[in-house]
This record gives structure tokens, sequence and C-alpha cells, in this order.
């Protein structure tokens, strides 16, 4: 599965980083947001806007979403 890190991004570049990562690529991918509530949500706005199915890796590893399909 094909894998984006985001640390080390600013919010501001979050947008078009995930935008053209899910849609460049094969699903299912995974994207590595971090602990940070703010970053999570950025990604999912982006995920959401494209209508993806995502959830996060595991109940507790929060700071991993795996988009697998369209909605």
């Amino acid at each position: 599965m094909r894998t984006l890190d985001l640390h080390g991004l600013r919010h501001h570049q979050i947008e078009r980083a995930v935008e053209n990562f899910v849609l460049l690529e094969d699903l299912p991918v995974k994207i590595i947001t971090g602990n940070s509530p703010a970053m999570r949500s950025l990604v999912t706005d982006v995920i959401k806007t494209h209508r993806l199915h995502w959830d996060y890796e595991s109940d507790y590893n929060l700071g991993a979403i795996v988009i697998t399909t369209s909605i």
C-alpha cells in the first residue's frame, strides 16, 4: 500500500499534497497524519470533498488514515 507521510509539511501545504496523492495513486492508500487533530481535520476535509471512504488504520493508531474506495 502506498503511503504519504505528512510529517514536516505545514498546514497550508496539506490540501494540495493529499489531493494529488489520493487522485494519482491506486486505492487503497495510507496517509500518516500524526496525532494533530488539526492535521487530521485538514486531511479528512480533502477526502470528503472527493467522496472517498476512509477509516483510521486501527483503534489505537489515530495518526494514520487508510482510504479504501470511492463512495
